[in-house]
Parts: structure tokens; C-alpha cells; sequence
């Protein structure tokens, strides 16, 4: 049973890696509005919270995502990039 926890946890923490990998290449990427990368930031930064459960930061940062993802000023490139953040982050579970 543990071994199949500790194989889950590398699961959620790869997830939740690729995420901040994404997030990354959208808060580094100059033509994306500002408001849309301090929203990025906000979820990164709730991502690295290590004081909560992988379940817990992954729910965190998709709500933020999950607000800004119909800004009308979003490049469509980006709010692809948005969804499938969100579609790899409803994935983790505790």
C-alpha cells in the first residue's frame, strides 16, 4: 500500500511539475497581457506551496486559471496552454 502511495505522490508532483513548466512559459512570454501573468504567477506560486497536499495546491492554482481563462484579451495560444494546465491539474488527487 505504501509503495502505491509513494508511486502516486511522484505521479502528482510530475503533474504538477509540467504545470510550472507551463506556467512558466506563459509568465516569460512577452505577449501574454499582464494580468494574465500576475493570475499565472498567483497560481505558480500556490503550485510550490509544499505546506499543502498536492490535491489541495493543484485545486488552488485551477481556480485561478479557471478565472482568467475567458479574459477576452487572452492570445488563443496562451488559453490553450490554460486549459490543458487545468485538464493535467484536475488529475491530481490526494
Amino acid at each position: 500500500m505504501a509503495m502505491w502511495t509513494s508511486d502516486k505522490g511522484k505521479e502528482n508532483e510530475a503533474k504538477i511539475g509540467h504545470a510550472i513548466q507551463l506556467l512558466n512559459r506563459i509568465i516569460s512570454d512577452p505577449g501574454v497581457p499582464r494580468n494574465i501573468r500576475r493570475a499565472a504567477i498567483m497560481a505558480l506560486r500556490r503550485l510550490q506551496d509544499t505546506s499543502l497536499s498536492p490535491g489541495v495546491r493543484a485545486a488552488n492554482a485551477v481556480s485561478i486559471l479557471d478565472e482568467i481563462a475567458q479574459d477576452p484579451n487572452m492570445p488563443i495560444h496562451t488559453r490553450i496552454t490554460i486549459w490543458n494546465i487545468i485538464a493535467v491539474l484536475s488529475t491530481v488527487k490526494d
